[in-house]
Parts: C-alpha cells; structure tokens; sequence
C-alpha cells in the first residue's frame, strides 16, 4: 500500500484513535467520584457520589439488622420510606422492621429473621434472630466506584451464632444512575443451616409512599407465626407506582412469579424515578420469585418456592456445617424510566461481572 490508499488509512486510524479518545473521556467525565466514609461510633459508613449524599450503611440497635437507608436518586430525591427511622407526613407505618434496604429471612432453622424490631412484644422479641454488625473490614473510596466490605453474624434467640456473614458492597454512579452491588457470603458454623420455603425473604427495599401502587382496598398480611399486620386503605393522591419484570408481567402480577428482573417506576414531586433489583444467574434459586408488594415492599426471595408456587415447588435451602453460600443482586436507582432493552443489558454486564469474594469464615 502506497501513496493516496496509505493516507486514507492513516486518517482513518487517526479519527479512529480521536473518537475512542473522545468517548473514554466522555465516560470519566460521566463518572462521578464515589467517597465512603466510616464513623463507627455513631454506627455508620456515609457514601457520597459526586460529593453528594447517596446512602448510609447503619446498624441501629433498634432495627435489629445493618440496612442501607435512606437511598437517594442522582437528583438526590429520598426513594426509600422514612418511617420508623426517619417519618415524613403521609407514610404508612405497617411493618416497623421494614427499613430501607436489608438482606434476611423468615425462617433459618425455624427461627425468624425478617420480623424482628423494637416494636415487638418481650414475648415475641425473645424467639427472634438477630443480625448482628460485627466489623468494618474495608471502606474504599474511588474515582468511579466505591467499596465497603463488612462483617456481620446471624445471632440465634440466646446469644449463639448461627451464620457469619461476608458482604461486600460496590456503589458508582453518574448524572443520572445510582448502582450498588450486594454481594453477600454466608457461612454455617457448627450447625447445618436450613432456610424453610417461606414467604418473607431475602432482599428487601421499603419504597417512598409514591413510588407504591394505587390501591383502594385495605389489606391484612400474616408471618409463619401467624402474627397478622394490617394494611389500610390510604389517599393515593402522589402515588404512582408499577412493577414491571423482565417477563413482561405488570404490577401486582409480578408478585409471586420469576423473573430476571424487577422494576418499579413512580412519580416523586414531578420527577420520574425508577428502581430496579437485578438477580444473578450463579444466585440459589434463580431466577428468583419476586414478593413485591403494591404497599411498598419490593424484595427478592429466591428460597421461598413452595409458597409462591403453591405446593408445585419445594426448596429448603441448606447450608452444610462450614460450607458457604452467595447471594448477589445490583440495585439501580434511575432518574426517569427505564427500558426493558436497558434493564436486559444491566442483567447481562452483572452477569458476566466475576466479582471477587471471600467465602471463608
């Protein structure tokens, strides 16, 4: 190749090396910088993004378990209920253990995880788990994504471990995303571990009041112990939520069946906002059944299959004596909706993501 031929590849090897230049510092640009910050005597990690609020991992004693609350969206809109931490004007105020976004059970070798909080009776509180935050292993901040690893264990009525657990959690985002990545580890002591199909499990988020389903009817939910919880009817001025999953099921149908991926998309003092949980293919139980509620609950629970299947499945997940098992999901909060193409790209980057884990106690 010589002459004219030779100057046109050059060109277009030069334009070529221009446009790549162009989109990768696009993409820094876009990418805000995430900084996590410990303060462990006041019982939290605050991360930031773009120097912005986004979350806080806490550890309450009264919530009886670490969550994240609250989540805010790019534009710094809180998407997670406030109450009973936190109450705003207007909120319901069933399920008080429902506090921002949390990874638990109901039944793990017949003891309940999922309904503890200080608003139970000394009677009730005495039967049930704990998890309880043991360390802060790693909080790295980061130009485009930051880490936290921490250590909890999973604490039996009278005081013995039944599980450690490993998490590590990755937050990023940019002008119009928030994203964390959960990934947790959980390990058996000494003791064979059996998660019961039941209900209430496993990843969970309590949504803002707007962001649940307009529903005119009132409503009664009971646990495994037979404890009942009502949900009244409520003015649905604001509210606009609707469930969406990757199977193309809407609202409360998404309740009850698999999917990939759910979303939830509302309208927050005129912003649209959607959040979206995303399952991964390597998780127990994929894909997982969905137990999301219109009242606000949107959680993930991959172990519940006779329940939500009526009898046609059974799991009963077990954990050997020092054998391990991960659950991982990515969380999105995003300004606007969000199509299903967007969601099924999400589903495809974290399921090629090969994240790196200890699973050893």
């Amino acid at each position: 190749m010589s002459g004219e031929p030779m100057q046109r590849a050059a060109i277009v090897l030069a334009v070529t090396a221009a446009v790549l230049t162009a989109v990768a510092q696009a993409f820094r640009s876009a990418v805000a910088a995430v900084t996590v910050t410990p303060n462990a005597s006041s019982r939290r990690v605050d991360i930031a993004i773009g120097g912005a609020p986004f979350t806080s991992y806490i550890w309450p004693e009264r919530v009886k378990k670490p969550v994240l609350d609250p989540i805010r969206s790019a534009r710094g809109t809180i998407v997670t209920r406030g109450w009973p931490l936190n109450p705003r004007p207007g909120e319901r105020v069933d399920h008080p253990h429902h506090v921002g976004l949390w990874f638990n059970y109901e039944s793990v070798n017949g003891v309940d995880f999922w309904n503890n909080s200080d608003a139970l009776t000394p009677q009730d509180a005495a039967k049930m788990g704990a998890i309880v935050h043991r360390r802060i292993v790693t909080a790295k901040s980061g130009a485009d994504r930051g880490e936290l690893v921490t250590e909890s264990d999973w604490v039996l009525p009278g005081g013995k471990t039944l599980l450690h657990e490993r998490t590590q959690f990755f937050f990023s985002g940019d002008a119009s995303t928030r994203t964390i990545e959960r990934i947790a580890t959980l390990t058996a002591l000494d003791a064979r571990v059996v998660f019961a199909d039941a209900k209430d499990g496993m990843l969970g988020m309590r949504v803002a009041r707007q962001l649940e389903q307009p529903s005119n009817e009132p409503q009664v939910f009971t646990d495994t112990a037979g404890r009942a919880t009502a949900v009244p009817a409520m003015d649905n001025t604001g509210v606009s939520g609707q469930y969406t999953s990757s199977e193309g099921k809407k609202g409360d149908a998404v309740w009850a069946t698999r999917a990939r991926w759910t979303s939830l998309t509302g309208t927050i003092g005129g912003e649209a906002i959607t959040i979206a949980m995303i399952d991964h293919p390597e998780n127990p139980g994929f894909p997982t059944y969905w137990h999301a509620r219109g009242y606000g609950l949107f959680a993930a629970n991959p172990l519940g299959q006779k329940v939500f299947s009526e009898g046609r499945e059974t799991m009963n997940f077990t954990i050997e004596p020092r054998a391990s098992a991960t659950f991982r999901y990515r969380v999105l909060v995003i300004d606007g909706t969000a199509s299903a193409d967007r969601l099924e790209r999400e589903f495809s980057s974290f399921s090629a993501s090969q994240t790196s884990h200890p699973s050893r106690y």
